[in-house]
């Protein structure tokens, strides 16, 4: 048996109304507000066949309907609206990209905050692997008599800004000095290179080796496989105040959940050829030992390099368009920020540079 038309309009009407109120939808209530051309018995044949189907379930049986799993996949695959972002939540962006982002990870923990914010879930970011990061540049800035800053360059933005001890009578030349040499010697080499840095490293002489130590060091952190500590979780606590999560047994798995940083990157990570990724599932449908939750992520690229995934994790009883309009919005912003693109532009809501109808996802079938 196909979904029809008539049964697609209702189990829309579904599960708009389970999103925005999170109590069983009735047959009634579609007929009130949603199709007012069908009769209540009409409706309540097509509810009991979408039932019959696996897209609906009752919790009660003189309840009305709530969607399953498979109705939500459905729903963000090809039933759900798509809007433009409020002028308040524009607002919310500007108010964290106006200001100058240098290092890949303020980008994610800045992209995760407005996220968390204008959704009100909580929101996930992770630096992507940045193996493939061509360095660029290495600064070495003399701070105090023992002490230096190191900068690192990259053509994704700066990496981190390290301190390094240093001998007491080391110059501003010096470091001037050393800052040419090792950049000359890292300069235009992948991160994914320094993991074997011995053809590099025996070209230096002995008194640059400190500096060496630390500028390898950072990079082999950037390239490790499980850079669990480089997960930012913005509104944990906002999980509580969803009423899937009211019982304390479901909020107790949820906050473990989220506590575990090594069991969210495989959930985290999207597809390559992937925008905006869903996982929509209970039990173990999305993976062995999760709690019951959607998880919606979009990757952000700078220069046609992905350098990481942020999104929100909520109940599979989420408001997918908005969640969808503030990730597609916000991962155009960020592409376009090293080429000096404010995210003043585009004041109307629409995604910069881009068609708000077309949508890239990647919609887990969690089988």
């Amino acid at each position: 048996m196909g979904l029809t038309n008539r049964k697609e309009k209702i189990l829309q009407a579904v599960v708009d109304g389970y999103i925005e109120n999170c109590q069983p939808v009735s047959s009634s209530e579609i007929k009130e507000h949603h199709l007012p051309a069908l009769s209540s018995a009409t409706i309540r044949n097509e509810m009991a066949a979408l039932e019959e189907m696996g897209y609906l379930t009752q919790l009660h049986t003189s309840s009305g309907r709530v969607p399953t799993a498979e109705a939500y996949r459905l729903y963000v695959e090809k039933l759900m609206p798509r809007r433009k972002l409020t002028r308040q939540e524009l607002k919310i962006v500007k108010r964290y990209f106006n200001k100058k982002v240098t290092e890949i990870d303020d980008l994610l923990k800045s992209t995760a905050k407005v996220i968390s914010e204008i959704t009100n879930l909580t929101s996930v970011a992770y630096v992507q692997n940045a193996d493939d990061a061509t360095i660029i540049n290495i600064r070495i800035v003399r701070i105090t008599d023992t002490t230096a800053l190191i900068i690192i360059v990259t053509n994704l933005g700066v990496l981190k800004d390290t301190t390094v001890h240093i001998g007491s009578g080391v110059t501003d030349e010096y470091c001037d000095m050393a800052s040419r040499f090792v950049t000359d010697a890292f300069g235009g080499h992948k991160i994914s290179d320094i993991n074997k840095p011995k053809a590099i490293v025996k070209q230096v002489k002995k008194e640059y080796e400190r500096v060496f130590d630390t500028i390898i060091r950072i990079l082999k952190n950037y390239s490790h496989e499980e850079m669990f500590s480089d997960i930012v979780l913005e509104g944990s606590a906002k999980i509580l105040e969803q009423p899937e999560y009211s019982n304390l047994k479901k909020a107790k798995a949820m906050l473990e959940f989220l506590d575990a940083k090594e069991e969210l990157v495989p959930v985290l990570q999207n597809s390559d050829d992937m925008n905006i990724s869903f996982k929509i599932g209970k039990d173990n449908e999305i993976k062995d030992g999760m709690p019951e939750c959607a998880i919606v992520t979009a990757s952000y690229n700078i220069g046609g390099v992905t350098v990481g995934n942020a999104g929100v994790i909520g109940p599979i009883r989420m408001d997918y368009s908005k969640v969808v309009s503030i990730l597609d919005y916000l991962s155009k912003t960020v592409q376009m920020l090293p080429a000096g693109e404010s995210a003043n532009s585009d004041a109307d809501g629409e995604a910069p540079d881009g068609d708000d109808n077309s949508l890239n996802t990647e919609v887990d079938s969690a089988e």
